[in-house]
């Protein structure tokens, strides 16, 4: 018999007992809390970014179907389903990349703007030269 027709052993997983990092990786670090808020909400923004795309996608192929003619081929419900899974597939995919900057728009809303730099007392800034003007 053929040896590259075997089934391949099936390896033991401990499902309880955190991944060890490979041999040469650093231990991940733990996340703080401002990260895993940071991380959940860029998370939700997303996902409210594509559910806002997929209802805009959906509201658009309905008035396509209420606009058209009897006998076209756009008033037909035929692989509807399909194409309301496809709908949903392009707006994670948009959403993904950001397209519409909804999520963008909510994280400012939700995160604390970055701390300014810090200069310090002492510190002098170059002075403009008025003939560079």
């Amino acid at each position: 018999m053929d040896s590259r027709f075997l089934p391949m052993p099936v390896r033991q997983l401990d499902i309880g007992k955190p991944a060890e990092p490979a041999i040469g990786q650093a231990a991940p670090a733990a996340q703080t809390d401002e990260a895993r808020y940071q991380a959940k909400a860029t998370e939700a923004a997303v996902k409210f970014e594509s559910f806002f795309i997929a209802q805009t996608l959906h509201k658009m192929r309905d008035a396509t179907k209420a606009m058209a003619d009897d006998d076209s081929i756009y008033k037909d419900s035929i692989n509807s389903d399909m194409l309301d899974m496809a709908d949903n597939m392009v707006a994670d995919q948009l959403a993904g990349r950001r397209a519409f900057g909804i999520a963008d728009a909510i994280l400012r809303q939700l995160t604390p703007p970055p701390a300014p730099a810090v200069v310090p007392e002492n510190h002098v800034l170059p002075k403009k030269n008025p003939a560079d003007a």
